[in-house]
């Protein structure tokens, strides 16, 4: 199951503009409801499996936000799409796809890594970004030369989930890498929970106040990603600042010619 779990039945047509912006509406609504902020939450247009003239719907849209799943798929889109782009990782990451994934898509471009849960992977991003900002020769301690991860957590406990468990799991290897990682910044938190268990959000919202207390940081200043394209409406309203929608922007996947 993808990090956005969405249905695999095939679609004819796809109008990719119009999913955008029931998406988005639906988005401030709920939003709206919760007496949240506007513009709180971040949508992220889950594209793998699509073609990038799909991508480029949504980004003439005005979407920038996108997520993908395999490694080598950003890599290509990356590529191909315009650089203003905001890319999301949002499958399990193999840590030799680490350094190949940073030096290919770039700073800015690859905003986010979603599924930290080794400090083995934190290293191998951490060490791609150094040598990445080393050969740019840019200051050191610039915002723009640190890459933004999300810790994953396994907030339903199932063992097909990957993510780290709530807890002193979690804790230690938030504390490890703030303390040995300056390339990497600790913006947030994801899951992927199990369908319809909404109380997974609720055990997201609770381990993101424990890290904040744990970081000395403010807990607002930690994303929650978490919700996709069956349920991002009842994240929102537990408290979701980053969404993960596939299926219902871009239509059914086809994994036949996928290369990942």
């Amino acid at each position: 199951m993808g990090a956005d779990g969405d249905g695999e039945a095939a679609e004819p047509t796809v109008n990719v503009a119009a999913n955008l912006a029931e998406v988005r509406s639906r988005i401030d609504a709920r939003v709206e409801e919760c007496h949240r902020a506007k513009g709180s939450v971040r949508l992220v247009a889950v594209s793998k499996t699509k073609p990038t003239e799909l991508l480029r719907e949504a980004y003439d849209a005005g979407q920038r936000a996108f997520g993908e799943n395999y490694a080598q798929e950003l890599m290509t889109k990356a590529s191909e799409m315009p650089q203003d782009v905001s890319w999301h990782f949002i499958g399990p990451l193999q840590s030799n796809k680490a350094a190949p994934l940073v030096k290919k898509v770039g700073l800015p471009q690859l905003a986010c890594v979603e599924t930290v849960a080794s400090m083995k992977l934190a290293n191998k991003l951490n060490n791609a970004v150094d040598s990445l900002v080393k050969d740019r020769g840019e200051g050191e301690d610039s915002k723009a030369n640190t890459l933004g991860i999300y810790l994953q957590v396994n907030t339903s406990g199932e063992e097909s989930k990957s993510g780290l468990m709530p807890g002193a799991e979690l804790i230690d290897l938030a504390r490890d890498v703030a303390a040995t990682c300056r390339r990497l910044s600790i913006d947030g938190l994801m899951t992927i929970g199990a369908p319809g268990d909404f109380s997974c959000f609720d055990a997201l919202v609770q381990c993101r106040e424990e890290v904040a207390d744990s970081l000395g940081v403010e807990v607002d200043s930690l994303d929650l990603s978490m919700g996709m394209s069956g349920d991002y409406e009842s994240a929102i309203e537990r408290g979701a600042t980053s969404v993960r929608v596939g299926s219902t922007i871009f239509g059914a996947r086809d994994y036949s010619n996928l290369n990942k």
